[in-house]
């Protein structure tokens, strides 16, 4: 069996930036340790997986260890493959994923998500959380993922984790925020619990960044930077319960996956008693 694989930096305009996702066009689903063991081998944040339906793409995404409800970049990434490799010829795309129905159009040269609002709740913040980041929080919220509001820009990029801790905490994953010093916010994202140490552009928690900050600086559309090493820029826009995210992709590199026949899942590892 032969699967296409294409890796593409989302969020971002150059090759080495944003966020890489592995995406892979399917005829039929297969079976899933199949796709889970796939993004295991990739090692990516999301190798995401797609197959054509009558009114558009199922699309799923998979860490290196789970599949997850909502991901932004891999959503980006398939419908950069879907535009500008694949020929899509229609101006949005709609998949149908865990999260619903979401459409990605092309304008111009970005392509503009149209995701579900989340916004967070405050919350009172599990001790092993502030314990891990080791930061002063100005707020502590939580949606999906917990979201811990800091001072200021140097606050964030200057955070050294202990991921061991960060592992325990209950949710998805943790995202420290604050204003930035050149766009309206900047974010930093970990979900060591999920296989991703530090992601280096989430889209999906601008879902819940974007109702935030929307409502304490008192503006509909809003500029962001995750600025984690690779770093990444998105422009978001909130609409009533909706989120859009507009940013650019950029393909790094086509493959292909090569599965022998009669591929079965190994069995878990046994350690040897002797050697």
């Amino acid at each position: 069996m032969r699967i296409k694989l294409y890796q593409v930096d989302a969020f971002t305009t150059r090759i080495f930036g944003g966020n890489p996702a592995a995406v892979c066009p399917l005829d039929v689903w297969l079976d899933d340790d199949l796709l889970q063991a796939i993004a295991a081998e990739n090692n990516l944040s999301e190798t995401a997986f797609f197959v054509k339906t009558a009114h558009g793409f199922h699309l799923r995404w998979f860490t290196p260890v789970a599949e997850v409800n909502l991901c932004g970049h891999a959503t980006l990434a398939t419908a950069h493959v879907l535009f500008e490799i694949l020929g899509y010829a229609k101006p949005s795309i709609a998949f149908e994923t865990r999260s619903g129905v979401l459409n990605v159009t092309r304008q111009d040269a970005m392509l503009v998500m149209d995701f579900p609002a989340m916004p967070p709740k405050y919350c009172v913040p599990p001790v092993a959380l502030l314990a891990a980041l080791d930061v002063q929080a100005v707020e502590v919220l939580a949606a999906d993922d917990y979201f811990v509001v800091v001072d200021n820009e140097e606050a964030v990029r200057a955070i050294q984790p202990d991921f061991a801790k960060l592992a325990e905490v209950n949710l998805r994953g943790v995202c420290v925020t604050a204003r930035g010093n050149e766009v309206n916010f900047v974010s930093r994202f970990f979900a060591p619990k999920l296989g991703i140490p530090e992601d280096p552009v989430t889209g999906s928690a601008h879902c819940a960044l974007t109702p935030y900050w929307s409502a304490k600086l008192g503006k509909s559309i809003l500029s962001a930077r995750q600025i984690s090493q690779r770093g990444g820029d998105i422009q978001c826009e909130l609409k009533d319960n909706r989120v859009t995210l507009s940013s650019h992709a950029i393909t790094f590199m086509e493959a292909e996956i090569l599965i022998p026949d009669g591929w079965s899942s190994c069995p878990p590892y046994e350690n040897p008693k002797e050697f």
